[in-house]
C-alpha cells in the first residue's frame, strides 16, 4: 500500500528556515521516497510502514535538535488517488 504525507513543519524559533531545510534534506537522502516541495509543505510518498518509519525517526530527530516544533501532516492513501496525480 502507498502512502502520501503532506508535512508543514513550524519550527518555535525565530531561526526557523534552517531546521526546515535540514528536515525536508534529510528527506530526500531516503531513495525509497518521493519528496516534492512546494512554499508551504512537502509532499512525501512511498510504500507505508517504511514511509511511517522514516518520518517518525526524522520528526523525533527534529525535536531532539531544536527542541519545540509543530508539524501539520495530512496522511493520504496513495492507493486510492488519480494515477495522473505525480507526487
Amino acid at each position: 500500500m502507498q502512502l502520501v504525507v503532506e508535512i508543514s513543519l513550524y519550527p518555535l524559533d525565530r531561526d526557523y528556515i534552517p531546521p526546515i531545510k535540514d528536515f525536508i534534506d534529510r528527506l530526500h537522502r531516503f531513495s525509497q521516497l518521493k519528496v516534492k516541495t512546494s512554499a508551504t509543505s512537502t509532499l512525501v510518498s512511498g510504500e507505508y510502514l517504511s514511509t511511517m518509519q522514516i518520518l517518525a525517526e526524522e520528526m523525533q530527530k527534529t525535536h531532539e535538535q531544536i527542541g519545540q516544533a509543530v508539524f501539520v501532516c495530512k496522511f493520504l492513501n496513495g492507493d486510492k488517488m488519480h494515477s495522473g496525480a505525480d507526487v
